[in-house]
């Protein structure tokens, strides 16, 4: 269990907190690209962290944001006009451009000084795999966008999703990490064997040799035995169930700092899917999803079973508010619950999101009793509440935020001899102690790969 004060720090998120801080020494996603369709088109209010910003498309395409609030009055500037060099507040005309340089105030007398005391708050933002990314830290020097390999593959190799949760992000990452309630929370009964292996593979293709064996094994050993290793951009969780002949079946996560993870299922051709949680308010969050196949595009049919909600994304509305959440109980059937899953409710995502969001909006630590299958979450929570210590405490800048090359690494399942390592079963798997796949993306000089 943690103190309150261990709680406190671990889940709060303001520009005033020591994690808040952290945070906004990484580039956050923002938006996905398709919430902003067209150059010169209508902005888009957003919430990161607790802060109101607005999101607009210059006439070229490049993407501003900037605090949505004129300096001048305080109206809303997303009613502003987008006249594609920048925004125009339509209550004076006070126009300013996506860094916040104030181009005009037609209020002024010509050639008044005035309009150069004027800055609107901005944020540098990128596009990059599909997504939107803003950097809320200091001024100078961003760091590189993070290498991760959703974002190197072509555009078709990939599919990029977001949905809402009402809950903190720190308990949603937490689900993420532990990999042992696979045995029940997303477990099908015997007759719907074919539906449980879609959920065990996250809807993958490949590994035909041990398809039905993974279901079987997850489901006859509850008490997977993990191993976390440390690396550059953060932890690398191992949980190792008993297999057949001596063997052991791995499932292998990664957490990348700071709000990263991806999911531990894929074999060798199979389909890899990842999540990012990026705070809204301290009550609840937006979460990225992504599938990607670094060997081939994916097909329609596995486009149309990620935008039905499968896997680690959600079935989402217009608004990427999820079809089944609290506000209807997540759809759940009790007669499905007795005979066909534990929770009685359809979808991955979902499942995740009905426990976590039951823990409240901020799960009380201090209540729990933690087991040998939880040494995940603890590693997690000891790993990022030092990063956030020692940048209150002695201004000790995160070094993974400086490390874009570490994110490019793949997490997923094996199958070994028993007694290896966590660090021989990911050089067996992946070529690399760490997963690192980075030997296989070039990278152009000056640019980190990002466009």
């Amino acid at each position: 269990m943690l103190s309150q004060e261990d709680n406190q720090l671990l889940t709060r998120t303001g520009d005033d907190m020591p994690m808040g801080q952290l945070l906004r020494r990484f580039w956050v996603p923002a938006l996905l690209s398709e919430e902003l369709p067209e150059p010169g088109g209508a902005p888009r209010k957003f919430r990161v962290m607790g802060e109101d910003l607005l999101a607009f498309r210059e006439g070229d395409g490049t993407v501003g944001v900037i605090d949505p609030v004129c300096p001048h009055r305080g109206a809303s500037l997303y009613l502003g006009r987008n006249e594609d060099d920048g925004m125009r507040c339509v209550y004076h005309g006070w126009k300013f451009d996506r860094n916040g340089v104030c181009l005009e105030i037609p209020t002024a007398p010509p050639g008044s000084p005035y309009r150069d005391k004027i800055r609107l708050k901005s944020y540098p933002a990128r596009e990059w795999g599909d997504i939107i990314w803003i950097y809320m830290g200091p001024e100078a020097d961003p760091p590189e966008l993070p290498r991760m390999e959703f974002a190197l593959v072509p555009p078709e190799h990939r599919y990029v999703s977001k949905k809402w949760q009402d809950c903190n992000w720190v308990q949603a990452v937490e689900g993420a990490l532990d990999t042992a309630h696979f045995s029940f929370l997303h477990m099908i009964f015997e007759q719907d064997e074919e539906q449980a292996l879609s959920m065990l593979q996250h809807a993958a293709i490949g590994a035909q040799g041990v398809r039905n064996d993974r279901i079987r094994w997850v489901k006859e050993d509850t008490m997977p035995r993990f191993a976390v290793n440390a690396f550059d951009a953060g932890l690398i969780i191992g949980g190792a169930r008993r297999a057949d002949a001596g063997q052991s079946y791995w499932r292998i996560a990664h957490f990348l700092m700071p709000n990263h993870a991806y999911a531990p299922s894929a074999f060798p051709g199979e389909n890899y899917h990842g999540q990012t949680w990026v705070p809204h308010t301290d009550q609840g969050c937006w979460i990225y999803t992504y599938t990607w196949n670094p060997e081939r595009p994916l097909t329609a049919e596995e486009r149309e079973r990620c935008r039905r909600g499968h896997t680690v994304h959600a079935e989402v509305d217009e608004n990427y508010r999820p079809i089944r959440g609290p506000h209807n109980e997540y759809m759940i059937d009790r007669k499905k619950q007795k005979t066909s899953s534990f929770t009685g409710i359809d979808g991955v995502s979902e499942q995740d999101a009905a426990i976590q969001d039951s823990m409240g909006p901020i799960v009380d630590r201090t209540r729990e009793n933690l087991g040998a299958t939880d040494i995940g979450v603890v590693r997690f929570r000891q790993y990022i509440m030092k990063a956030a210590r020692e940048l209150r405490d002695s201004g000790r800048e995160p070094a993974a935020a400086r490390l874009a090359n570490a994110y490019t690494v793949r997490s997923g399942g094996w199958v070994c001899d028993s007694g290896k390592s966590l660090a021989e079963v990911m050089t067996e798997r992946f070529g690399d102690p760490d997963g690192d796949v980075g030997r296989l993306y070039a990278v152009e000089a000056g640019t980190g790969g990002q466009t």
